[in-house]
């Protein structure tokens, strides 16, 4: 399985000299595992590049959404393929309450936009959600999913080929000042062993208390339940729309310097458009 990160900012998209090295977009990561269809993970302002490379050929499209917030679905409208004729994209909404299965469709009605997603070329189908812990297959891949802690919830999702397994896990505080929908012991249950975990580590320490209940973890406690959970591999997203390339940077150093200090055998590295995470045999 092979990642590729097109969108790795929260909030907002970032653009700007401060963002050059990481990149500027809001959350979206492509998914090539070898069969004969694309995934995608999110689809902030990230999707529009990778739009421009799906365009080249007619595989079907499964987008997997974390949740209905702008910044994971304001690139869909953007979004080439969306354009293709009988272009087959799948959608599956996040575990959101209220649900709002079509929130990614709906942002093109009226007013919004000036192409009504009734006007799209692509056949458009959304995928209907079971319940959070029921296994979701597609292709070769089992997806389960678990229900985030952010302001209107949302899924996290693990996937897994039958030889390695990631975790997506993005809007998520692992200690929310009111009620949990997932606790840090099954996050840790969730998460255990994983080849990559994948989480949102938008916060530094002195962002709390101030932002305690927005939906967003800090790096600190991040690498907690990474180590807790015997992560091979730790992925730090949803960099805050603020932080500049050095203090994503300096983020990276610290988390590195206190997995060295705990002796814990994971690797961490910052989420960076356009690079790729290649799981294999090696990885």
């Amino acid at each position: 399985m092979i990642l590729t990160f097109y969108g790795v900012r929260g909030s907002v998209p970032a653009p700007g000299q401060h963002t050059v090295k990481y990149g500027g977009n809001t959350p979206c990561i492509h998914l090539d595992t070898g069969e004969d269809f694309h995934l995608v993970l999110d689809s902030g302002t990230g999707i529009i590049p990778l739009g421009e490379q799906l365009v080249k050929d007619n595989k079907p499209i499964y987008l997997l959404l974390s949740h209905n917030h702008w910044d994971h679905i304001q690139g869909f409208p953007f979004f080439k393929p969306a354009y293709q004729k009988n272009r087959q994209i799948h959608i599956l909404p996040g575990l959101t309450r209220p649900m709002q299965p079509r929130a990614i469709l709906n942002q093109m009605t009226g007013s919004l936009f000036p192409v009504p997603s009734g006007q799209l070329g692509a056949d458009i189908r959304v995928m209907a959600s079971p319940a959070p812990h029921t296994p979701i297959s597609i292709g070769e891949l089992t997806i389960t999913r678990r229900i985030l802690n952010h302001p209107g919830g949302g899924s996290a999702y693990l996937i897994d080929n039958q030889q390695h397994r990631f975790a997506y896990i993005t809007d998520n505080e692992l200690f929310p000042p009111g009620p949990v929908n997932t606790s840090l012991e099954q996050w840790q249950e969730f998460t255990r062993e994983l080849d990559l975990l994948i989480h949102d580590a938008q916060y530094f320490p002195d962002d709390f208390p101030a932002k305690s209940g927005w939906g967003h973890t800090c790096y600190e406690s991040v690498i907690e339940l990474a180590i807790a959970a015997g992560v091979r591999h730790l992925c730090l997203f949803s960099h805050d729309h603020r932080r500049s390339d050095d203090e994503v940077e300096q983020m990276l150093a610290r988390v590195s310097s206190e997995i060295r200090r705990q002796k814990a055998p994971l690797e961490a590295f910052a989420a960076r458009e356009q690079n790729s995470f290649i799981l294999d045999k090696h990885g």
